[in-house]
């Protein structure tokens, strides 16, 4: 894909600046269709699309949950992990402001506010994710060992397999 074809968002001059490779892939986004919907559209294992979830504790902290397309985040395993009373996912608004990005299309790289980023740990197991790219429609591809250069990660353990 050519440079002039893919949008250029605070994620991808981070990528840049960090001389992070990636593979930009574009998709007919659809309003709730996450990542069922994306990883139908480019015919990628939905295992291997990574949700970007932005969530804060009870005491309003915000953080970034990387989770697996075709799972969810147990919200007290994460809890617990933190050492926090609850977690929850944060709204729309909250997002937007945490992040710069619109929901559908929030990237954990170059976000406006640098928030602490949570990984499940099976992603590390995969040769490549695809991960928003900072806008509704534009995944990236990479390497997921790539994460820690570019993102303050922690691994956790809090999937839960969707049904």
């Amino acid at each position: 894909m050519e440079k002039s074809n893919y949008p250029i968002t605070p994620a991808i001059r981070l990528l840049r600046e960090k001389k992070i490779a990636f593979e930009p892939r574009l998709y007919d986004y659809k309003d709730h269709g996450g990542t069922e919907r994306a990883a139908a559209s480019l015919n990628l294992p939905e295992h291997a699309v990574i949700k970007t979830i932005v969530m804060e504790t009870d005491a309003r902290r915000p953080l970034i949950v990387l989770m697996h397309g075709d799972s969810e985040v147990s919200t007290k395993e994460l809890a617990q992990t933190l050492a926090v009373k609850s977690i929850s996912p944060c709204d729309t608004a909250a997002v937007q402001k945490y992040t710069g990005y619109m929901v559908g299309g929030v990237s954990p790289f170059g976000t406006r506010t640098r928030l602490p980023v949570y990984a499940e740990k099976t992603i590390f197991d995969l040769p490549r994710i695809h991960i928003n790219g900072g806008k509704r429609g534009f995944l990236i591809s990479i390497d997921p060992q790539l994460l820690r250069e570019v993102l303050p990660i922690e691994e956790v353990e809090v999937a839960i397999p969707r049904r």
